[in-house]
């Protein structure tokens, strides 16, 4: 798990320097700073409006009497992709405005369900219950 968090930490500030030298030498550096402000004004609207939409569907869901699993991870992923929207770079936004549309969260979602599945057959999914 160090290893994992260790690699995160490095190789994505190396991929998004690369990229905004990439991109910043073709286009000049007045583009890329004008994109990288675009794409996060776009994934802040579209953040905020798939926020609310979830928040309507958790509620709906609770008023039925049933629980909004489903609404509740697109929840997660919605902040998540706000969250990576919010660190400067082409890589991060890219991966925030995958979790942010729907369609490519429905997929994200569906590859979470066979992995969780995976890990609950094989008995590599351990719940901890600390002190309580």
């Amino acid at each position: 798990m160090l290893l994992r968090l260790f690699l995160i930490f490095t190789l994505v500030p190396i991929i998004e320097i690369w990229l905004l030298i990439q991109v910043g030498s073709v286009i000049g550096p007045l583009p890329t700073i004008a994109i990288l402000l675009a794409i996060s004004m776009a994934g802040a609207w579209l953040a905020r409006s798939q926020g609310f939409r979830v928040i309507l569907a958790i509620r709906e869901e609770l008023a039925m009497g049933r629980m909004p699993a489903a609404h509740i991870l697109d929840g997660a992923l919605i902040l998540a992709g706000g969250i990576l929207l919010l660190t400067p770079g082409f890589f991060t936004d890219f991966i925030g405005l995958f979790f942010l549309i729907p369609v490519t969260r429905d997929l994200l979602k569906g590859w979470l369900r066979i992995w969780l599945e995976q890990k609950l057959r094989q008995g590599n999914f351990v719940i901890h219950n600390r002190g309580r």
